[in-house]
């Protein structure tokens, strides 16, 4: 039986919100951390809870609230009071609530992923705690996407200013997540293993959910807690590539970066492990069993590293749901990634997000092709999709014609990064709010095929 446009925008929806429910920031915590009576277990390590001292809590990332609330839950009123626990968190503004013993610190400001002063007035006291465990204590730190953004703590000689600018700037020169990251490292007290190194506990556990394919752990939320393969040199190669002398970045990002060279990090004191415990592939993953439940054959794809534009990757996406619908042995498609977007000048700038660019740009490919049967939805995990109050877009065949009857240009939106004000006349823009997680971008492909007989029925 043949699916509706309706049908097919609903289950893109539906095997697109399974892929975030596989990656709530809870429910992962839950997964990997547990209570065992007198005993915590991590990862599948075991570690007694009696010879401990204190316990302490931090960490940053737009999953740190439901994290955060996990861990009380899972160590409990008695332990968390016995322990002593103390604990702070950095998060976006609309993710602060209150817990028993964690501090959820609003670092800035809900859909504006940039460093502010008081991000900085956290990212000090997470240092100040850390520094103030002893060898019997525990450190557990919590880590999940926009962590970078979250924990500002520049080194000397740099101010909060001057890293804006460099963040700016890179952002809008299309710099990839890892190059951005590189340099954030090298101008920070807490990235680049700086929290590991400050911490005086003698263990230090970290649960990570990962914003970054392939999961490197140097690079998720800049690697507070990893020592960095990365040094100073790479970051004015990066810096040089965009051309940040010229777009006038502080001569002091440069003199600080050319002093660090020199600079040879010792290992950090406290005992550390790392565990990834959520990421894209989880997402994909949960998503194309949805869709196979529904009654989809699926495809799952999970990018292995940095994509390139967000208008290639739509372009790409719409031309694969033409030849899916012609004929193949999918009829979905789920996908994960994070591709990058070219800003225009800021004087013609309009609103949008990357994977709102994406839609648009399938939707422009498909502009003077037979829409039916067809939906694409891409979304950001973490329910922010650039400075917006949307997670994505969703295109079908109602939206295609509906953008036509209203005149509007997909290629003028796109040049002028506006995805935002093309879809929203359109009702087709991807809310969620806050989703407390973060593991970059899940995208749903869905075609109709009345052919594949069964597989629709």
């Amino acid at each position: 039986m043949p699916r509706s446009t309706e049908q097919l925008r609903q289950d893109a929806l539906r095997i697109w919100r399974a892929g975030l429910a596989a990656v709530d920031s809870g429910r992962l915590v839950r997964q990997s951390l547990a209570r065992d009576g007198s005993t915590l277990v991590a990862g599948g390590e075991r570690l007694p809870l009696d010879p401990i001292g204190r316990i302490g809590i931090v960490g940053a990332g737009k999953a740190g609230a439901g994290m955060a609330a996990a861990v009380e839950q899972i160590l409990g009123p008695d332990w968390l009071a016995r322990k002593h626990a103390v604990g702070w968190v950095n998060v976006p503004d609309d993710c602060v609530r209150s817990l028993e013993h964690v501090w959820l610190h609003g670092a800035r400001p809900a859909g504006v992923n940039e460093p502010t002063a008081a991000g900085v007035l956290g990212t000090d006291e997470i240092l100040r705690i850390v520094d103030s465990l002893g060898p019997d204590d525990l450190c557990l730190c919590l880590i999940s996407g926009g962590g970078s953004a979250l924990l500002p703590a520049p080194v000397d000689g740099v101010t909060l200013a001057d890293k804006l600018a460099v963040t700016r700037h890179l952002s809008a020169a299309g710099a990839t997540i890892d190059q951005l990251n590189t340099v954030r490292k090298q101008l920070s007290r807490i990235k680049g293993g700086g929290l590991a190194r400050a911490c005086r506990a003698g263990r230090l556990i970290a649960l990570i959910i990962s914003d970054v394919l392939g999961d490197p752990l140097d690079v998720i939320a800049s690697g507070p807690t990893v020592q960095s393969t990365s040094t100073a040199r790479d970051a004015l190669e990066v810096l040089e590539k965009f051309d940040a002398e010229k777009a006038g970045i502080s001569p002091a990002v440069f003199e600080v970066l050319e002093r660090r060279k020199w600079i040879e990090h010792s290992p950090p004191a406290t005992q550390v492990t790392n565990l990834v415990i959520g990421n894209n592939a989880t997402a994909v993953d949960a998503a194309a069993r949805e869709a196979q439940r529904l009654g989809y054959r699926p495809a799952a794809e999970t990018a292995p590293g940095a994509e390139g534009p967000a208008e290639e990757v739509g372009g790409s996406l719409a031309k694969r749901a033409l030849a899916m619908r012609r004929g193949a042995e999918f009829d979905c498609l789920v996908s994960g990634g994070e591709p990058v977007v070219r800003l225009v000048d800021a004087a013609r700038r309009g609103r949008g997000g990357r994977n709102q660019q994406l839609v648009l740009a399938a939707l422009a490919w498909l502009d003077d092709r037979d829409p039916t049967g067809i939906a694409i939805l891409s979304g950001g995990t973490d329910g922010e999709d650039g400075p917006t109050d949307a997670a994505g877009a969703v295109l079908d065949e109602s939206v295609v014609r509906a953008a036509a009857t209203k005149k509007l240009d997909p290629a003028d939106y796109l040049v002028r990064n506006d995805a935002y004000h093309f879809f929203e006349p359109l009702g087709a823009l991807v809310k969620t709010g806050p989703t407390h997680t973060n593991v970059c971008d899940l995208r749903v492909v869905v075609v109709d095929r009345p052919s594949m007989g069964s597989a629709n029925a």
